[in-house]
């Protein structure tokens, strides 16, 4: 068994408008990573993540960008069960819709087959799930979700 997931929404916005949301990191800040991000998502970089609610800077390296397309990470897995670290692999897609909307969808894959990898695998579904909502609230109303929700 692989263990992986994909997570999806919809949002009222322009693609131009979500995937700049995404790649920016002021735009990024005000809904994701709360604590702050360091740079723009660029194939390349690395850039780190800091949430307000959960200490440390989280180093996401950027393997891909595709405008308005796709965006492929890696970052470390959170499975705190494994002797050594290991990188997982995010995936998120962006779709123009009719009306002027995007469909977005994160897929994550790449955990140990352990106990400790499951559980990681779950966390971060939640937290992508949680990401769309607070993005989508964000991006449509100036809303940050976060805000209180972890502390």
């Amino acid at each position: 068994m692989e263990l992986k997931f994909e997570v999806s929404g919809r949002i009222n916005k322009s693609v131009e408008d979500v995937f700049e949301a995404v790649v920016n990191p002021e735009k990024l800040s005000g809904y994701f990573t709360t604590g702050g991000a360091s740079g723009c998502i660029e194939t390349g970089a690395t850039v780190n993540w800091n949430f307000a609610d959960h200490p440390g800077a989280f180093p996401v390296k950027v393997i891909e960008v595709v405008a308005n397309r796709r965006i492929v990470l890696e970052w470390e897995a959170d499975d705190s069960g494994e002797d050594s670290a290991y990188n997982t692999t995010v995936t998120m897609r962006f779709e123009a819709l009719e009306g002027g909307r995007t469909l977005i969808s994160i897929a994550e894959e790449g955990w140990s087959k352990t106990e400790t990898g499951l559980k990681g695998s779950y966390g971060n579904c939640m937290g992508w799930s949680q990401m769309l909502c607070a993005l989508k609230a964000y991006v449509e109303h100036g809303i940050n979700l976060r805000e209180g929700m972890y502390k």
